[in-house]
């Protein structure tokens, strides 16, 4: 196929979150879908529909092409709320296909195994594999589905320390790949809306890795971390400490505070699942559960 290729898509809607409005000024649908239609003039391999309820289909060349985007728009004003990139299934000579990628990782020596295995674990078939030219670090070359690569990032750093040096490129449009193991940790959330506190955050650390840090504004059902095992779990992240002297209010205030996870656009639109979205401003990357997301088969 042509280089200009479009294989992921993402909804682009209004920003409905609590906290809409504080820090960007082009808020509304109308000015989102002009800037949108006007981006096609320069950018040959966006494709924009409009969706459904105040949301558009923008569709490119991958889940970084349209992050790109994004980062522009934010530095114009905007505020964007964002589904999670859904490739594009085609019909090739009668089969159902979908995007494949080359995805290339180089990793220090002992994280290769780990890597290996998450790769394989997402139908990957390995093409090449060998010791980098510098340093102690083995690189591995892999095809792979494109929506397998999706929350791969996230993973892959997290297995190796934020070590893995990651490029990943279009290759070619192959038979679906069927199911593919996706993420299996669930969210923390927050339990309420307020001011994420030391305190708050220390009695949340242990049930996973925390993306939140003390001062931030914060949502019922905003993300504020990664949870260690499956299924979503509230945290009271806002809860204030019983101050008993008046030296303890400053005194420990991160001592035992584990650094939190750095989120970058890239990563929050890696990581979001099917019933969440992320919030993006001129100053702010969040994310969070659609609202009714917890309505879902249950009473």
């Amino acid at each position: 196929g042509s280089s200009f290729e479009t294989t992921v898509s993402m909804a682009f809607a209004v920003n409905k979150s609590p906290l809409a409005g504080r820090e960007g000024d082009k808020l509304t649908s109308r000015v989102i879908r002009d800037r949108l239609f006007k981006e096609l003039d320069r950018n040959v391999a966006l494709v924009v529909e409009d969706g459904p309820s105040d949301a558009f289909k923008v569709s490119g060349r991958g889940p970084l092409h349209l992050t790109v985007l994004i980062e522009t728009m934010r530095r114009e004003g905007f505020e964007l709320e964002i589904g999670p990139p859904e490739v594009i299934i085609k019909d090739v000579d009668g089969q159902k296909s979908e995007p494949y990628d080359v995805f290339e990782v180089s990793v220090p020596e002992e994280y290769s195994s780990s890597v290996v295995d998450l790769l394989n674990k997402r139908k990957g078939e390995m093409q090449d594999m060998g010791r980098a030219e510098v340093g102690d670090f083995t690189f591995v070359k892999y095809l792979l589905p494109t929506r397998a690569t999706i929350g791969l990032r996230t993973q892959l750093l997290s297995a190796t320390r934020g070590l893995a040096v990651i490029d990943s490129n279009f290759d070619s449009y192959r038979p679906y790949a069927g199911d593919i193991d996706s993420r299996d940790k669930g969210s923390l959330l927050a339990f309420e809306d307020g001011e994420a506190t030391s305190h708050g955050l220390l009695g949340a650390q242990d049930r996973g890795q925390l993306f939140a840090t003390p001062k931030t504004s914060v949502y019922k059902d905003m993300i504020v971390g990664i949870h260690q095992r499956p299924g979503d779990l509230r945290v009271n992240v806002c809860r204030q400490k019983q101050l008993t002297n008046m030296r303890s209010a400053t005194k420990g205030i991160v001592e035992g505070l584990s650094p939190p996870l750095e989120m970058t656009l890239d990563s929050a639109v890696e990581y979001i699942g099917d019933d969440e979205v992320v919030e993006v401003t001129p100053a702010s990357i969040r994310m969070a559960k659609r609202p009714g997301w917890d309505k879902k088969g249950k009473k």
